[in-house]
């Protein structure tokens, strides 16, 4: 078995969702969660199919977040697994519809942040270890960090 990493292309640091899931309706389930939850949302999915013709299935309401989810789910080429980019809205958002998709096995990342995803390939194929979500700890914040991370959750509108 060899153990390497796949970075996840995402220029625009977009925000996005990488998850492992075990149905080929999970691309269909997936879309109807998106749409049900963000009136509007703009997104792209795609879905590592793990069996039969093992194709990268892919949907979603936006061309560019498409093509970029089927460019990073091809990339993984690891079982099951499904990627969702997303613009004008935030994982937060979108997460726990997500997560009550009933083939939704987990979730690895939900972020903004640059991914690399760790894959063991062995004969069989490729399956997701785990995920480098951004960068390592600089510091423990202080009380003005603490000041400005509590300014900025009430500027955008996630607490008051």
């Amino acid at each position: 078995m060899d153990i390497k990493t796949v970075n996840i292309k995402n220029p625009e640091s977009l925000n996005m969702i990488l998850g492992q899931s075990h149905f080929i309706k999970t691309v269909e389930d997936l879309y109807e969660a998106m749409v049900n939850t963000v009136p509007g949302a703009k997104f792209g999915l795609a879905f590592c199919e793990a069996s039969e013709a093992c194709l990268v299935r892919h949907t979603g309401t936006d061309e560019e977040l498409t093509e970029l989810a089927k460019e990073n789910a091809f990339a993984l080429s690891a079982g099951h697994s499904f990627i969702i980019f997303m613009k004008d809205m935030f994982p937060v958002n979108v997460l726990n519809s997500i997560k009550r998709v009933p083939e939704v096995c987990r979730i690895f990342c939900a972020t903004a942040n640059p991914v690399e995803v760790i894959i063991a390939q062995s004969q069989q194929g490729r399956g997701i270890l785990g995920v480098i979500d951004g960068f390592a700890s600089k510091g423990i914040e202080t009380s003005d960090d603490i000041d400005k991370r509590k300014g900025l959750l009430r500027a955008i509108g996630y607490k008051q």
